[in-house]
C-alpha cells in the first residue's frame, strides 16, 4: 500500500532592487504552507517591503486555503501601500484565478522583467487600490 507523502512548500526569497520576488515550489495548501507565505508576507511588511512578486512557476497545486492566503496577502500588501503581483502561474493555477473570478484581483506576468516593470509604472499603485474594496468584500464574505 502506497501512502501519500506531504510535501512541504520551498519558499525562498530574492531581492531585486526594490521589489521582493518570492520563489515558491511545491503546493499552496490550507495547511502550514499558506501559514508560511501569511508569515512571509507580514515579515515583509513589517521591513517596509511591500512590494512583492510571487514567483509560482514551481506551484503544482493551490486549494481553497492557499487561494485564500493569495488574497489575504494581497490584501495586506495593498493595505502597506504596496503591491502583489503573480508570475509564471501554470494553467492549471491560471484556471483556479477564473474560476474564481480572481484573475481580475491579480496583475499575472509571464516574464519576470515585465513584472518588475510593473512597479515602476505609476498607475499601479492606484490600480491597486481600486481593486482592493472587491478583495476586502471578499475577505470578508468568507468566499
Amino acid at each position: 500500500m502506497r501512502k501519500d507523502i506531504v510535501v512541504s512548500m520551498q519558499l525562498s526569497e530574492r531581492q531585486v532592487g526594490s521589489v521582493t520576488v518570492l520563489d515558491l515550489v511545491g503546493r499552496l495548501t490550507i495547511d502550514q504552507n499558506a501559514q508560511r507565505l501569511k508569515d512571509k508576507i507580514n515579515s515583509l511588511i513589517l521591513q517596509e517591503r511591500a512590494s512583492v512578486i510571487l514567483n509560482l512557476a514551481g506551484i503544482s497545486y493551490i486549494d481553497s486555503g492557499g487561494l485564500g492566503q493569495l488574497v489575504a496577502s494581497y490584501s495586506s500588501l495593498a493595505k502597506a501601500h504596496g503591491a502583489l503581483k503573480l508570475l509564471h502561474v501554470n494553467k492549471r493555477n491560471h484556471d483556479l484565478l477564473s474560476i474564481t473570478r480572481l484573475v481580475t484581483l491579480f496583475q499575472t506576468f509571464d516574464s519576470e522583467e515585465e513584472a518588475l516593470r510593473s512597479f515602476q509604472a505609476p498607475r499601479a499603485a492606484a490600480g491597486a487600490s481600486s481593486v482592493l474594496g472587491g478583495a476586502g468584500d471578499l475577505l470578508q464574505r468568507g468566499d
